[in-house]
């Protein structure tokens, strides 16, 4: 193998070193490692380069390609713009270009949203945001200047996402330029729009899920057809039915109230079909006639409960698809990314041209040359050395060179440090006692205790105000349960030792709420001195009483988590909440630039629309205003008069509780063309982005609770992580890729070639 332009023979061992780890940092930083950190999602990781151990963690440095630049100065410059140094400059500027929708105008620095109260904002002076946000721009005109430099110009107009991130700056520069031009007084900033670009084409998977909801779009829109054909016959239907035999208008109220005209007919079936108005849509018609309570359940069954429910299916069955082809591109990238490595070490350990990588191996002191530059976790690089040294100095062929990274798919239970050793047999006698399963669950069973009297004296004061209240016995008990918090601390310490203490989340957890509440329980002291009977607590002051108190409390609850893992299916349910948490940031990124996006058309719409009451002859008085409406309601904060008004106003529509209310506002204070704006962001938010979070949920419960996926604690663990490895799992069903699949692959390297 060799390259365009070889380098010189002193700088070919510091190249292969380069392109080593390159390949390397993909390889063993790979498939399992991140199932085990990330979960699902992150399978699709880095192929080739390297990236810094902090952005194993980052879902937005994924998917790099590896057709990239291969001389010496290209591979140092990428491994320095992936490092974690850059890449978190690069993230905070994309926060900050995000966040300057909260300083520019219309500002949000207001204590309350509300029409009603809310003081004058303060404004920024026109140049203080354009000038951050200039900066910001540069920045990402570097960006994407490095990321064409490595790609090379070919590869650049090939890629869609690179010419996008570079017409997007353009627009944005010039919009800036008008702006500044204009002294900030333009209506409409078009580059707005457009920086949630920004976020979207430095996440790898964000690409990827956009690429698994245009998959699902067709199966959608079959659906959303099928719902709008479903609307308009019960719509139609409606409308005739709720007229028929109509004599005067005050004796059909349904017709009056939710079937006036087309329109409003079917708005209100729309709504009906997240059921965010029933029973009040079926109601007038119900007590007019019970026949009527059919027309309203065939609707909710047929829409509800089939319609959308197989939207949520499909939406599933796609994501699992996509799923699969992303585990078989996994596997596709990183028998790649091991073959290149071993073509580049091998160029090292015989005489090039070889003719085949299974008759020319690899010299192991290269590989451990590599290893000791890569960028991986010690157990998993003690394991692979220990695996190339246990070669005794012979050449690792292909086979073994790809065999050698089956170590990494080996799960990694981490060791406690060794208890300590006390020959006095009743001190080991009593080490065997405090670090027993049978000690923790005393422990559970005394927080469960303390949770249940803080419980009962809630029940008891629950009619009392905080001065009225007499704590003085659940001072004492808090007393009471806190030495006894400290006792089992002090003796964990004492049977395992510092190291082995701490070596435990669990008594992290434990730890660190005891001694919040030993900080807190003093300072109670130190205020009050002890508990007496009836002695009010005091409510006033930094350090009240009253205050105190509480927080102790609250803390105790919270420690009361501590059963969670203790319990083997809490357990598994608990780390599918944080693998799941973990795999949000695909989708919540998603979610992200869609709140954004509309955000900022809700603003340039509707900003100004809501006024306080007797502002405008459009609002009515609250004691004249109809029940359940916006000005009865009190909904004066749901408004789009500045960037964090509006976020909360989409999110409460998103939940579709009363979003009829939203609705029927805005088209009065708007026109009835708000409604579409309304009905898209629904679409969006509850219909898309609802369904494929309940997709990777479901995902992910399924994978945690098969039974091939746990691993088996060790003998004397106290716990063990429930992990599994999804690539183990489907490793039946993927295909493995050919050697001459991947060889041809590597040919069409635009900076790589292979000898034939």
């Amino acid at each position: 193998m060799d390259r365009d332009l070889p380098p010189p023979p002193s700088h070919l061992l510091s190249w292969a070193v380069l392109g080593g780890c390159a390949v390397f940092g993909f390889v063993v930083r790979g498939t399992s490692q991140r199932i085990r950190e990330h979960g699902v999602q992150a399978l699709r990781g880095p192929l080739f380069p390297p990236s810094p151990p902090a952005h194993r963690h980052s879902s937005h440095l994924q998917y790099r390609s590896i057709y990239h630049r291969m001389d010496s100065g290209s591979l140092w410059l990428y491994r320095c713009y992936y490092s974690k140094w850059c890449q978190r400059a690069l993230s905070v500027t994309i926060f900050v270009i995000l966040a300057l929708a909260f300083v520019e105008t219309p500002s949000s620095f207001t204590r309350t949203a509300d029409v009603r109260y809310r003081a004058r904002p303060w404004e920024p002076p026109c140049g203080l945001t354009e000038g951050v946000e200039a900066l910001c721009l540069l920045l990402f005109l570097v960006d994407v200047s490095v990321k064409g430099y490595l790609v090379g110009r070919a590869q650049f107009q090939e890629n869609l996402w690179l010419l996008a991130y570079l017409v997007v700056l353009a627009v944005s520069l010039v919009d800036w330029t008008v702006s500044v031009s204009l002294a900030c007084q333009e209506p409409l900033r078009i580059r707005r729009l457009l920086r949630p670009f920004f976020l979207l084409q430095n996440s790898s998977m964000m690409k990827k899920t956009l690429k698994c909801i245009r998959w699902s779009l067709p199966e959608m829109a079959s659906v959303g057809l099928l719902l709008t054909i479903h609307l308009g016959l019960f719509t139609v239907l409606g409308m005739l039915l709720f007229t028929m035999g109509e004599k005067d208008e005050k004796q059909d109220k349904e017709r009056l109230a939710y079937f006036r005209s087309l329109p409003e007919a079917l708005t209100s079936l729309l709504v009906l079909l997240t059921t965010a108005n029933n029973p009040d849509v079926m109601t007038p018609a119900y007590s007019k006639n019970r026949a009527y309570a059919i027309f309203f359940i065939l609707f909710t069954l047929i829409g509800s409960l089939f319609l959308m429910n197989l939207l949520t299916a499909i939406v599933y069955n796609q994501f699992r698809g996509y799923l699969m082809k992303s585990l078989q591109t996994s596997l596709l990238r990183r028998r790649l990314g091991t073959l290149a490595a071993f073509q580049v070490l091998n160029s090292m350990a015989g005489p090039a041209g070889a003719a085949s990588s299974d008759t020319v191996g690899v010299k192991p002191q290269d590989v451990l040359q590599v290893l000791q530059r890569a960028r991986l976790g010690s157990s998993h690089k003690r394991a692979l050395m220990e695996k190339v040294r246990s070669h005794d100095g012979s050449l690792l062929l292909a086979r073994d060179f790809q065999k050698l990274f089956d170590e990494v798919d080996k799960s990694v239970i981490k060791e406690h440090p060794p208890r300590p050793q006390y020959r006095t047999p009743l001190l080991h006698t009593a080490q065997v006692l405090c670090s027993h399963r049978y000690f923790d669950y005393l422990g559970n069973l005394v927080a469960l205790g303390n949770l249940v009297s803080i419980s009962v004296f809630l029940v008891l004061d629950e009619d009392l105000l905080p001065g009225a209240r007499n704590d003085f016995v659940l001072g004492v008990l808090n007393y009471v349960f806190l030495l006894y918090y400290l006792l089992e601390l002090l003796l964990k310490v004492f049977a395992l030792g510092l190291r082995g203490y701490l070596s435990y989340p669990s008594n992290m957890f434990d730890g660190i709420f005891t001694i919040l509440l030993l900080v807190l329980q003093i300072s109670a002291l130190a205020v009050s001195r002890l508990p007496q009977a009836g002695r009010k607590p005091e409510v006033l002051g930094l350090l009240s009483l009253w205050d105190l108190t509480r927080l102790v409390n609250m803390l105790i609850v919270f420690r009361f988590l501590r059963v969670i893992p203790r319990v083997k299916p809490m357990a598994v349910v608990a780390s599918t909440i944080l693998s799941l948490v973990q795999n949000l940031r695909a989708f919540g990124g998603i979610l992200v630039v869609v709140y954004y996006v509309f955000a900022v058309i809700g603003i340039s719409l509707f900003r100004g629309a809501v006024v306080a009451p007797g502002n405008s002859s459009l609002v009515p008085a609250n004691v004249s205003a109809p029940c359940g409406s916006f000005e009865q309601l009190e909904y004066w904060a749901n408004n789009f008069d500045d960037f964090a008004a509006a976020l909360i106003t989409l999110w409460n529509v998103m939940v579709v509780n009363n979003w009829q209310v939203f609705l029927d506002a805005y088209r009065r204070y708007s026109g009835p063309w708000s409604k579409v704006y309304f009905v898209l962001w629904w679409l969006v938010s509850s219909v898309i982005w609802v369904n494929l979070f309940l997709a990777l949920l479901l995902e992910n419960f399924l994978h945690k609770w098969d039974p091939r996926g746990h691993e088996q604690p060790l003998a004397g663990m106290q716990e063990a992580p429930y992990q599994m490895s999804v690539e183990l799992l489907f490793r039946d069903v993927l295909e493995e890729p050919r050697e001459e699949e991947l060889l041809d692959r590597l040919r069409q390297h635009p900076h790589l070639r292979l000898r034939r």
